[in-house]
């Protein structure tokens, strides 16, 4: 499965044949379909593992010195798993365009992942110094299309993006501190 991941990374889905990957794992084209019924179930699988990553963050990290430390952990984490499944995601992105049914999983994905941001940011807007009138649910749905289209983009490696996400996030739900500025 690394070859696909590292393949579809490279190539994109539609350039990435089954032969490519077979020889880029070192087997044949036969050992790959005891494996895999095609390329778009090798996609399907590759993705699942990603989700399941992507459940496993702990949205509440322990022991951050403080909120704004505590948000860039969850960044970091998130981050670090979308990158190691960046190629999956840009040939998911490009197999969709042209699959119905890819297309219609994209949006329960969108879905589940808008959900999740929506419980740790409806969460957060708890806290003393949250902004009263911040519509969780949007700011969900803009930061989940923010965070997946930062991980079909060369964005995601550079290294300050950490700390402006986390800037970006921190500020929209909070109060800013100096007074005489709100």
């Amino acid at each position: 499965m690394l070859a696909a991941l590292e393949l579809f990374g490279r190539n994109g889905y539609e350039a990435t044949a089954i032969g490519d990957i077979a020889a880029r794992a070192r087997t044949s084209i036969g050992a790959f379909y005891q494996y895999f019924r095609s390329k778009r179930q090798i996609l399907l699988v590759l993705m699942n593992e990603l989700l399941a990553k992507l459940e496993h963050i702990e949205m509440q990290p322990q022991g951050a010195p403080d909120l704004r430390s505590g948000i860039e952990t969850v960044l970091r984490a998130g981050l670090a798993t979308d990158l190691a499944y960046a190629g999956a995601y840009r040939a998911w992105r490009e197999a969709m365009l042209s699959d119905r049914e890819l297309a219609a999983l994209d949006r329960q994905v969108r879905a589940w992942t808008t959900g999740r941001l929506r419980e740790v940011f409806a969460m957060l807007a708890r806290l003393p110094g949250a902004r009263a009138d911040l519509d969780v649910a949007l700011f969900a749905a803009v930061m989940d299309r923010l965070f997946w289209d930062l991980l079909a983009s060369t964005l995601r490696s550079d290294p300050q993006l950490i700390g402006i996400l986390g800037h970006t996030i921190y500020c929209s739900l909070f109060q800013d501190s100096i007074a005489g500025v709100g």
